[in-house]
């Protein structure tokens, strides 16, 4: 196979990823859409395209495994495809987590839950993982350790979260006597817990691309963890 041939297959492998990484950015805003307006029919759409998604995860992972087994890459071209198979992984977990946020808008009610900035965190999530795939698409380094400095806002934003939830939930259990209520109360309070896990995994997930991107770039390791 010629140089030319070789590098137009790394050259789709790269635009599909980056085509999987804008799909997955799209179900994710809808999951958070879904949730944010407790629409179900948006959060069923959701739940029912991930077998898309896994298709194309495995189509993916397949064209990466020909790249190794076949064309015996080196160096530079070794690092892009190495990178490119982490980053699927982490995009594929990443529509599994939209999934899940699409199966707690299924169930969602606000009447009984404390007041959760659940969209600005869902917001920022989201960021992070379009800023990923741009700058794996980009090889843009210093927006890979950006990504990875902003992830402790992501955090301190859902530690913040939690705890509202969990000061909530002890005050209302002092006042409530009513045993459904309460049980209603906790179903309500882990989903918000649930939700607000999730979107900071999301948020180390873009981490990851960001990580396996500088690393594909200049063999630095740092973020990788």
């Amino acid at each position: 196979m010629s140089r030319e041939s070789y590098q137009q297959l790394l050259d789709e492998l790269r635009e599909h990823v980056v085509e999987m990484g804008d799909l997955v950015v799209e179900r994710l805003e809808a999951a958070l859409t879904a949730l944010r307006t407790v629409n179900r029919e948006m959060a069923q759409s959701v739940i029912d395209g991930d077998d898309d998604i896994n298709e194309l995860y495995l189509a993916l992972e397949a064209d990466c495994i020909d790249l190794f087994a076949l064309q015996q890459p080196v160096a530079t071209d070794l690092r892009f495809i190495a990178a490119s198979f982490k980053i699927i992984t982490d995009l594929e977990r990443i529509a599994d987590l939209a999934t899940n946020l699409a199966a707690y808008a299924q169930s969602a009610d606000r009447r009984l839950t404390p007041e959760v900035d659940v969209d600005t965190i869902g917001r920022e999530a989201t960021e992070m993982v379009e800023r990923s795939i741009d700058a794996y698409e980009r090889e843009d380094i210093e927006e890979c350790r950006d990504i990875a400095a902003d992830d402790d806002a992501l955090d301190a934003l859902c530690q913040r979260a939690s705890e509202t939830v969990a000061r909530d939930l002890i005050e209302r259990e002092a006042d409530t006597n009513d045993g459904w209520a309460v049980e209603q109360l906790l179903d309500d309070v882990s989903r918000l817990l649930l939700t607000v896990r999730d979107l900071e995994r999301v948020g180390d997930h873009a981490v990851n691309i960001a990580a396996r991107t500088l690393y594909m770039v200049e063999t630095d390791s740092e973020l990788i963890y």
